[in-house]
């Protein structure tokens, strides 16, 4: 299709035909990012040459990849690869898309600990911080914080086969040591191979499978559900959970992080409010998005 256009009209069709799905800003942005990876042109290049030529090799796969982005494919699934704390990493259908919240998740991680590592606060007994990622997905939140506090014994658990290798494999690329481990987190009887530790994070499925229908369809189509949804009946199965496991697996004095539902934070705190103190803590854009959870010194 684009194997006879300018450097400059194949972009401008780009633009032009991702505009049916996206704002303009949006289409600009990913019509970028496929160029870049892709025929390796940033819009700058393109700028200064818009007469050149793409070879035959390049051009279809460029074709490739709008035909996938006009089916609502994920540019981050189309090119495999999206960016999260300033990391380039895998993605596939296998696990979910990295976004901006969740990394504002590891902010709080980061900033409420690096202090306490840095005055070597756990020195009396020569143990590192050890810290949990359940349901780990790409590894992104695991992957983040090793590189962000090296010092930390991290580990990660999912029960996705395919997710863990991906996980595994970003985390080498990444040079960070992360302890994988597969479970089904949910099933009780396999916690026993857990750990205790002073930090468990999460970002667990929180979307009632009746909420379906009102997401966007690059999200329904292809995303993992099972890393997505939650029954309508149980839509707080994973933080009833979660708060369980902490009673036995989370060190007195140590934290949960967890992502939430911006419509339910405040239904998610009352779950964990008994055993431990919780914080509600809002997104960059004022939502109640996540839970800083405290286990008590004394019970």
């Amino acid at each position: 299709m684009f194997a006879l256009m300018t450097n400059k009209e194949i972009y401008r069709s780009y633009l032009q035909q991702l505009q049916q799905l996206y704002s303009p800003n949006e289409a600009a942005t990913i019509s970028d990012w496929v160029f870049e990876k892709v025929a390796g042109l940033q819009r700058g290049d393109i700028i200064k040459n818009p007469a050149g030529l793409i070879n035959f090799d390049i051009s279809g796969q460029l074709d490739d990849c709008l035909a996938s982005l006009l089916h609502h494919k994920p540019v981050q699934y189309v090119l495999e690869e999206a960016w999260f704390y300033k990391m380039k990493l895998k993605v596939n259908e296998q696990v979910l898309i990295p976004r901006p919240e969740t990394e504002e998740l590891v902010k709080l991680v980061v900033d409420d600990w690096k202090l306490v590592i840095q005055n070597n606060l756990l020195a009396k007994d020569n143990q590192q911080l050890t810290m949990l990622d359940i349901g780990t997905g790409s590894g992104c939140i695991a992957i983040a914080l090793k590189k962000q506090l090296p010092q930390i014994t991290m580990h990660a658990t999912d029960v996705s086969t395919g997710a863990l290798k991906l996980a595994t494999d970003n985390a080498l690329e990444q040079q960070a040591s992360i302890n994988f481990m597969e479970a089904d987190f949910l099933d009780e009887s396999g916690w026993k191979k857990f750990s205790e530790y002073d930090v468990i994070v999460s970002n667990p499925p929180y979307i009632p499978i009746n909420e379906k229908e009102s997401l966007d369809k690059n999200v329904t189509a292809f995303e993992p559900h099972t890393a997505l949804f939650v029954p309508e009946k149980k839509p707080f199965l994973f933080y009833e959970k979660i708060a369980y496991f902490g009673e036995k697996h989370l060190k007195k004095g140590g934290k949960v992080y967890v992502e939430v539902h911006e419509n339910f934070a405040k239904e998610t705190a009352k779950i964990f409010e008994q055993r431990y103190r919780v914080a509600i803590k809002q997104d960059i854009f004022e939502k109640e998005r996540m839970l800083i959870i405290t286990k008590r010194m004394t019970e």
